[in-house]
């Protein structure tokens, strides 16, 4: 059988088996207390997220996949968001085969034999040295922050090779598969705690220099979607989190508006002037920044549609943007928690469970207040701090 007819027989496959993302969604929201008492978002879910198309989001068309625009995938995990955090958060990384993008074709082709819906996860930091050997490295260390490693399909941990010209504040990666990889369970925090981002240990395992790639290197795919700036778009998958959690907020504040006496019996919170001008309020805050963000997301997308290469300003853009959602929905989150008085402050409140997660999708270090810098360097001319394009 032909590679185009085997990728087509995949597709008719996963077309019969796809499910609504709405469908999905309503599952998250049912399961939401399951993924943070088990510490990760179970294999099942991952599997509905799969069928929903959300990990081929990234996947080269000539692989079966979807590459698909970048404001579409991002839409995709705000809705997710609105349900759940760490589920939105797992399923941001549908866009992490951009990366991928950046192995030999011949390895890429190893990678989607089984299908597009290939789910990459890793913990790149600390950055370990690995020993040159004949046609590759030898692999040990740990590695932190590995969200949704209990469910991928492959695995990636950062790398030193001692190779001169390798850009500095883009780690080599060795992709691994799972049984390779040792899963340190020790993730325990106080937000986003079904993300499962626990620590990743290798022991003495041999990576072909084949399977690994720079972060943010050359790709080997000619696709408009791989000539989006990568790093900003690793960025701007989690900061979306926050525009999905914000909006689940306000939706709570909302409800609570009109369908709660209170406890002094004073009027309900609708009636009062001070309630429906916050929620006015947050509610222009949100929408500002979500317009801003989606329009330096378009733009750029039009720009590599046309042909054109990315610019540092537009990089920067979506840097700044990014940036802004992830603390303006933080924000906004903070805002509704306030409104909800004295009953937002039980453990199983929604408000609760929502300004914990939103709180540590600012902590990223993607989405750190040294952006505003990387920014208003480009804005005035000079060199921006290191990695920030």
């Amino acid at each position: 059988m032909s590679l185009a007819a085997a990728v087509k027989q995949q597709d008719d496959v996963a077309q019969s088996e796809e499910l609504a993302l709405d469908d999905v969604i309503a599952e998250i929201a049912r399961r939401r207390e399951e993924f943070e008492r088990l510490s990760h978002v179970p294999r099942d879910v991952i599997e509905m997220l799969k069928r929903a198309r959300i990990y081929r989001a990234a996947t080269p068309k000539c692989f079966g996949g979807d590459a698909r625009a970048p404001g579409e995938f991002l839409q995709m995990i705000e809705r997710i968001a609105t349900a759940d955090g760490s589920a939105a958060w797992v399923a941001s990384f549908g866009s992490a085969n951009l990366y991928l993008a950046a192995l030999p074709l011949a390895t890429q082709a190893q990678i989607y034999a089984d299908g597009p819906d290939q789910v990459f996860a890793g913990g790149l930091f600390p950055v370990q040295n690995a020993t040159p050997e004949p046609g590759g490295f030898r692999v040990n260390g740990t590695w932190k922050f590995a969200s949704g490693c209990k469910g991928a399909d492959w695995l990636g941990v950062g790398i030193g090779t001692g190779k001169a010209g390798e850009a500095p504040g883009k780690p080599r990666t060795a992709v691994f598969r799972p049984e390779q990889v040792e899963i340190v369970e020790n993730w325990n925090v106080v937000g986003m705690q079904g993300t499962g981002s626990h620590d990743l240990r290798v022991s003495n395992q041999f990576v072909a220099e084949d399977w690994t790639f720079v972060r943010g290197g050359a790709p080997s795919v000619d696709e408009p979607l791989y000539r989006y700036p990568t790093i900003a778009y690793a960025a701007q998958v989690l900061a979306v989190v926050n525009l999905g959690l914000a909006r689940a907020a306000l939706d709570v504040a909302n409800n609570m508006a009109g369908g709660r006496k209170t406890t002094t019996g004073a009027p309900q919170l609708a009636d009062r002037a001070y309630y429906r001008i916050e929620l006015a309020k947050a509610e222009a805050q949100l929408r500002s920044a979500r317009a801003f963000f989606y329009e330096s997301t378009d733009s750029v997308w039009q720009s590599i549609l046309a042909g054109n290469d990315v610019t540092p300003d537009q990089v920067s853009l979506l840097r700044l943007s990014a940036t802004q959602i992830a603390r303006e929905g933080a924000d906004v989150v903070n805002r509704a928690y306030r409104l909800g008085g004295t009953t937002a402050i039980y453990r199983n409140h929604p408000l609760q469970r929502l300004a914990r997660d939103a709180m540590v999708v600012t902590q990223h270090a993607f989405l750190g207040e040294g952006n505003y810098d990387g920014a208003g360097a480009v804005f005035v001319g000079v060199q921006p701090i290191p990695g920030y394009l």
